[in-house]
């Protein structure tokens, strides 16, 4: 590029914020951690018209850790997969993802699946806006400030699939339901909508909140129920493996080969809504997604506080909580909490790994990058 000379004068009339910094020394000033040349050097490469934007038709790729809310992309530290993406879970599509594709349109459907009331699983997060707002976002054009404004649960879900790729065969080809997220045994999140859109997950706090269905048979009232049976297997080492039974293929997991562990070897008891139930844990990778996409999704919603409901004591909520109170309630949750009639994310479900984890990652990203202005990062329980 030649270089072209243009008197100082003529520079600060067209750049005015140089002026002040002219004042500086130019050879060690720093713009966004990085060493900038001379200050007349900047302005003449500016004039003579320099650019950083890409060109046209380059290729932006991703990290591939990126969630989407309201269209921008916000990073998290684990591996997520979209529904853009190969191999992706995509809520938008009305057709079955899983039935034969010259049947798996809408007419077909509603032939075959009598339990398909509507082409739509999602619909718009309409409650508590005024009729200027909802004429605005009803074709989908949320701002980020305004859903910040709306949402603020998070809710834990187990899917009672056992993999994220048959419980996205249950909501999307058998039932009107979607979840903004899907956490799959080895640890893979799959990012179904764009979480401006309200999925039908959690009845009364749809549409305040983000869902995630997590890979995992669920809890139940005897050991030896069958589905326990089928999935887990303990071997003389006292080490239990998730075996998943033959009819679901080879699970689909995005780690080809991969072998599941619980996160402890034994079946954990606990109280749900008044019922003893045994559960097994959920993985370490599970753990680890989670706990990453948590603190994310606490940083971008500043009401999503990273908390969960506990009582006088500090002890967690093993039920409904009370309507005034959920009502009230900014936080994560669990499923139960929201519904007597559900006990997920069960017994097994580590709140304070999940929680304080989340917790540490937020306090560390303040220590290193302080708020500024009126931000304010969530490191309470």
């Amino acid at each position: 590029m030649k270089s072209v000379s243009m008197p100082w004068a003529s520079i600060t009339a067209r750049f005015p914020n140089l002026t002040e910094l002219s004042h500086m020394n130019a050879n060690k000033l720093v713009v966004a951690g990085v060493r900038a040349a001379s200050i007349s050097s900047m302005a003449i490469l500016v004039a003579a018209g320099c650019s950083t934007m890409p060109r046209a038709g380059k290729s932006e790729p991703r990290t591939g850790d990126e969630i989407v809310a309201a269209g921008q992309m916000f990073h998290t530290g684990t591996r997520v997969v979209l529904w853009m993406d190969s191999g992706g879970y995509d809520a938008y599509r009305v057709e079955r993802r899983f039935a034969p594709f010259n049947k798996s349109d809408w007419a077909d459907t509603t032939a075959e699946v009598k339990t398909m009331k509507s082409p739509n699983r999602y619909g718009m997060r309409a409650a508590g806006l005024t009729p200027e707002q909802i004429e605005k976002v009803r074709g989908g054009g949320w701002d980020l400030p305004l859903l910040q404004d709306v949402v603020d649960q998070f809710v834990i879900h187990f899917d009672v699939a056992g993999t994220s790729r048959t419980c996205f065969q249950v909501l999307q080809d058998d039932r009107d339901l979607s979840v903004h997220f899907m956490l799959d045994l080895d640890g893979t999140i799959y990012q179904t909508l764009d979480l401006k859109e309200r999925a039908w997950h959690a009845t009364t706090s749809n549409d305040r909140s983000i869902g995630i269905e997590i890979a995992n048979i669920g809890a139940y009232a005897k050991p030896g129920t069958n589905d326990l049976l089928a999935w887990y297997h303990q071997d003389p080492n006292g080490q239990t493996t998730i075996t998943i039974p033959p009819r679901f293929g080879d699970g689909g997991e995005r780690i080809k080969n991969f072998v599941g562990h619980p996160a402890h070897p034994d079946l954990i008891r606990g109280t749900i809504q008044g019922e003893d139930l045994v559960q097994y844990d959920f993985t370490p990778q599970q753990y680890d997604a989670l706990t990453k996409l948590t603190a994310s999704l606490c940083k971008i919603f500043p009401k999503i506080k990273c908390r969960y409901p506990v009582d006088a004591q500090g002890h967690l909520i093993p039920k409904k909580l009370p309507a005034a109170e959920l009502k009230n309630y900014e936080g994560v949750l669990g499923h139960y909490h929201i519904q007597t009639n559900k006990t997920d994310p069960g017994p097994a479900f580590d709140w304070d790994r999940v929680i304080g984890g989340a917790n540490k990652i937020l306090k560390a990203e303040s220590a290193e990058f302080p708020p500024r202005g009126g931000e304010q990062l969530t490191t309470g329980q």
